[in-house]
C-alpha cells in the first residue's frame, strides 16, 4: 500500500518493505560513501581546514614577520638576512602542519605529467613578463658570483625551499580555507574566484613587507600569485603550482649566474 505525498513523490507502507533495508543491514548501506577524489567538491578534510585555521595561519605569519624583523634589526651579521628568511618560512610551516594534521584534501597533493608542462610553459612566461613590466632591457642587468657560498645562502633558498613554502602556505591553507569555508554559502564559482583573490593578495602583501621586492615591482609577483593560485583552482593539485614557481625564481636564479661567469671572464 501506498500513499501519494504532496509533492508528487511516495512513500511505501512500513510494512511492506523489505526485510533487507530494516535490522542490522540497514545502517551498513546507508553507511556505505564512494571516496572522494576531488577537495573541491567538499569533505569531511576539506571542512576541517575551516576559519579556525585560517586564523592560525595569520596569525602565525603576523609572529614571524614581527620576529624576523627584529633578527635583522638586532642582529647584525652577514647571515641575519637567511636567519630572517627562516623564521618566515617557520611561520608559514606551522599553520600547513596545522591543517594536513587536520586532514588531507582529496587528491591536493596528487601528482600528473601535465604538473610539468605547466611548470615550464607558465614559469617561462610569468619571467618573460617580469622582464617586460620592470622593463629589465634598459637597466643593467644584475650578476651574481656562483660561488657555492652564493649557491648555498641565496640559490638554494630563493630556487627551491622557498617556492614550496610559500605555495604549500598560501595555495594550500590559504586559498583551501577560504574556498571550503565560501564554497557552500556562496557557490563553487564565487569560493573559487574569493579564494584566488585572497590567496595572491596575501602573497603580495607578504613580499612587500618583508621588503624582498619594491612595490612598483609587486605585479610581477602579483601574476606568480594569480597564475598559481588559478592552476590549483583549475587542476585541483598543488605540485603544478609549486613547480611554476620553482621555474620562474631558478630562471633568474640562472640568468644572474650566467651574468656573473660572462662579467668575470671579461
Amino acid at each position: 500500500m501506498q500513499d501519494q505525498l504532496s509533492d508528487g513523490h511516495t512513500t511505501a507502507d512500513p510494512v511492506s518493505e523489505p526485510p533487507s533495508e530494516t535490522g542490522v543491514d540497514a545502517p551498513r548501506r546507508r553507511g556505505r560513501r564512494q571516496r572522494r577524489t576531488d577537495w573541491r567538491l567538499g569533505g569531511t578534510a576539506v571542512r576541517s581546514w575551516n576559519g579556525s585555521l585560517l586564523v592560525v595561519a595569520l596569525l602565525s605569519l603576523g609572529a614571524a614577520i614581527f620576529a624576523g624583523s627584529l633578527v635583522q634589526l638586532l642582529w647584525t651579521n652577514p647571515w641575519a638576512p637567511l636567519a630572517s628568511t627562516v623564521v618566515l618560512w617557520i611561520g608559514m610551516l606551522v599553520p600547513v602542519a596545522v591543517a594536513f594534521r587536520r586532514g588531507r584534501p582529496a587528491g591536493l597533493l596528487r601528482f600528473r605529467a601535465a604538473d610539468l608542462v605547466y611548470a615550464l610553459a607558465l614559469g617561462l612566461a610569468l619571467r618573460l613578463l617580469d622582464g617586460w613590466v620592470t622593463d629589465a632591457a634598459s637597466r643593467p642587468f644584475p650578476t651574481a658570483d656562483p660561488t657555492p657560498s652564493w649557491l648555498l645562502t641565496e640559490a638554494l633558498p630563493a630556487g627551491l625551499i622557498g617556492p614550496a613554502v610559500e605555495e604549500f602556505f598560501f595555495r594550500t591553507v590559504i586559498l583551501v580555507a577560504v574556498y571550503s569555508l565560501l564554497r557552500r554559502p556562496a557557490g563553487r564559482l564565487a569560493a573559487a574566484v574569493a579564494a584566488v583573490l585572497v590567496s595572491t593578495a596575501t602573497f603580495i602583501l607578504i613580499h612587500v613587507v618583508d621588503g624582498s621586492l619594491p612595490v612598483a615591482e609587486s605585479i610581477s609577483v602579483g601574476a606568480v600569485g594569480l597564475v598559481c593560485a588559478t592552476l590549483v583552482i583549475l587542476t585541483g593539485r598543488i605540485w603544478g603550482a609549486v613547480l611554476v614557481h620553482v621555474v620562474y625564481n631558478a630562471t633568474m636564479l640562472l640568468l644572474l649566474a650566467a651574468g656573473g661567469v660572462i662579467s668575470g671572464g671579461q
